[in-house]
Parts: structure tokens; C-alpha cells; sequence
């Protein structure tokens, strides 16, 4: 009897310190070393769209309600352009008065030239002019000499001579005068292209403008946080209403820092939805956080001075979801989820399949 409770005790002593060591070693393993992390820090997200308007003014129209499913390129909310419109007139009278200017100087352009023909035409005819009342006041001259002329046919020579002289000097001052002017007319035209580029720039411009005063989905979503209503004030600036694109949406979950070491992009996931309870998704790690949560904190923590207790930090991940599972059509932004990364799993494999 002595003996059995003795080997009793020594095997109760021997499953006590094994258990012991067992805890011991259990307690102390790195969190990282499990080949499945867990949390319940994890949200479904999505990147919405604000609908901001680029012009103020009135609101004309809104053309979608709240929860709404619109499509890319659908229209929103129209804001009362009669304004814009005015704008826009103003301007492309701006720019037909300017091309309207153009026109008028490439006309005298071409007027010009044919002024310049005709001085030319002047000179030339000056200059045979000018030759012949050159050859008759030298035979007139001889003839006086000779006595065969009288001197009052020498002094009529003579003038004609100065008459021709003075008219071929007119019409080349006159040549002179309108290639001056052909020079003035062609800055006059750079000046009015230049002119109609800023013209055409306004009206672009004014344009735009009243492009903005109608705005569509720039992608497909959900409305949500509708706050535009026909006859009120849309702002520049100011969001309208906010877009929720659910065809798009991720899961962004918290891990502590110890947890980790092992996470890999690419690495399979499962996720329990709260809301959908049974079911289990599919899913991948897209990518790990840069930075922790803390660190893009308004009021950063300053641990360098004072006291000091250390918190163990936590990191986002973005999950994949696996496409074509019929239980995404029920999730909505904000949904409590908990993934449960399989860190031994192919870390690689969405990577490898991308290359």
C-alpha cells in the first residue's frame, strides 16, 4: 500500500511539472510563431467618393435619392447655370468681335499690297517719264547753244525735267509711306490674333464653367450622406452627397505588432462576418499598413518625456475579398468582421500569379 501511493505520488509529481513546463513554454512563445493570426479589430471599408461642387449657385435639380445605386457618368444634382450661360455669350462675343477684327486687317493686308503695286507702277512710270525729260532738255539745251532752239523751249524742258523729278520723289516717299504702313497693319494683326487667343482661352473658360454646374457620378456606388435639395445653396467646396462604391469594398483589420512577423502579402484569409452569422468568406492580404494607427494621430503621443508605459502598437492590413461570393452582395461598410490569416499558407501566390 505504501509503495502504490508513493509511485502515486511521484506520478502526479511528474504529470504536475510536465504541465508546469507545458505552460511555462505555452506562456512564453512568441504570438507571431502561431501559423494563424486572429482579431476581432477589423471593419469592412470601402473608399468613398465626395460629390463636391466646382461652381456655387442655386440647386436646380437633384436627380437621385438616398441609398440609390447609380452608375458611372449618371447624373447627380444640376445647379442653376443662367449665369454661366451669360458668361459663356459674353465670351464668344469676345472671340467673334476679335476674329471679326482679324478679318478686317488680313483685307487691308491685301489692299496694301495692291497699294505698294500700284506706287511701284507710279515709280516706274516716273522713271520713263523722268528719262524723256532728261533727253529733251539736253537736245533742247544743245539747240539753244547752237542757236537753232530759242531759250524759252530750254526753260520749258527744264521744268518739265523738275516737274518729273518731283513727281518720281512724291510716289517713292508714297511707297515708302504704305510699306510703313503694311508693317503697322501687320503688328495691328498679331495683336488682334492675340487678342482672339485670349477671346478663345475665356470662352473655354466660361465653358468649363458651365460644364460644372451639372454633376455625374464619377464612379458607380450608393448614394449616402445626401445633403443636396432642390432650391438650396451648393457651395464650392461643400460636398453634396457622398458615394459608397459597395462593388469595391475591403476589409481593413488592426493586428498587433507581435502578431506580425510572418504576415505576408498574398496569404489566405477567412473572415466571420457579425452580421451574416454562418457564413465565412474568402479572402487575401492585399497589403500591410506603413505605418500604425497612432502614428497619423493628430495629438501624437510624446513617450520621450514623463512617464512612460509601453502599449503594444496595432498596424493595418487590407483583405482581399475573393470575388464571386454570392455573400458580398450583404456587406456594408462598417460591419464588424474577424480574419483569421493562415500564415503558413502560400504568402506568395496572388503575388506570383499577378507576375
Amino acid at each position: 500500500m505504501t509503495l502504490n501511493t508513493r509511485h502515486f505520488r511521484l506520478l502526479a509529481g511528474a504529470v504536475v511539472a510536465c504541465v508546469g513546463v507545458g505552460a511555462f513554454l505555452v506562456l512564453n512563445r512568441a504570438e507571431s510563431a502561431a501559423t494563424e493570426q486572429r482579431t476581432d479589430d477589423a471593419y469592412v471599408q470601402a473608399d468613398f467618393t465626395a460629390i463636391v461642387p466646382q461652381v456655387s449657385g442655386v440647386i436646380a435639380e437633384v436627380a437621385v435619392a438616398d441609398h440609390q445605386r447609380v452608375a458611372a457618368g449618371d447624373p447627380l444634382v444640376r445647379i442653376d447655370a443662367r449665369d454661366l450661360r451669360i458668361a459663356v455669350d459674353g465670351a464668344q462675343a469676345q472671340a467673334a468681335g476679335a476674329q471679326a477684327t482679324i478679318d478686317s486687317l488680313q483685307g487691308q493686308l491685301e489692299r496694301q499690297h495692291s497699294l505698294i503695286a500700284q506706287a511701284q507702277a507710279a515709280i516706274a512710270a516716273d522713271d520713263a517719264q523722268l528719262k524723256l525729260a532728261d533727253a529733251d532738255r539736253q537736245r533742247f539745251a544743245n539747240l539753244a547753244r547752237d542757236g537753232s532752239g530759242t531759250l524759252q523751249a530750254q526753260q520749258q524742258a527744264e521744268a518739265q525735267w523738275g516737274i518729273h523729278r518731283a513727281s518720281r520723289e512724291r510716289d517713292v516717299a508714297a511707297l515708302a509711306s504704305v510699306r510703313q504702313q503694311l508693317a503697322i497693319l501687320r503688328a495691328d494683326l498679331d495683336k488682334a490674333r492675340a487678342a482672339l487667343s485670349a477671346a478663345q482661352a475665356q470662352q473655354a473658360a466660361a465653358e468649363l464653367q458651365l460644364s460644372y454646374a451639372e454633376l455625374r457620378a464619377p464612379v458607380a456606388g450608393i448614394v449616402a450622406q445626401r445633403r443636396a435639395r432642390v432650391g438650396g445653396y451648393a457651395r464650392v467646396g461643400e460636398p453634396l452627397l457622398t458615394l459608397v462604391p459597395l462593388d469595391a469594398l475591403y476589409v481593413e483589420a488592426n493586428f498587433r505588432e507581435t502578431q506580425l512577423a510572418h504576415v505576408r502579402v498574398g496569404q489566405p484569409v477567412t473572415l466571420e462576418v457579425d452580421a451574416l452569422p454562418d457564413t465565412s468568406l474568402r479572402g487575401h492580404v492585399d497589403s500591410l499598413g506603413p505605418a500604425s494607427g497612432v502614428s497619423f494621430s493628430a495629438v501624437p503621443p510624446h513617450n520621450a518625456t514623463g512617464n512612460f508605459t509601453k502599449i503594444v502598437q496595432r498596424l493595418p492590413v487590407r483583405i482581399a475579398l475573393e470575388p464571386g461570393q454570392e455573400a458580398l452582395r450583404e456587406l456594408r461598410v462598417g460591419m464588424s468582421v474577424r480574419p483569421r490569416i493562415d500564415t503558413a499558407g502560400a504568402g506568395q501566390a496572388h503575388a506570383a500569379a499577378a507576375l
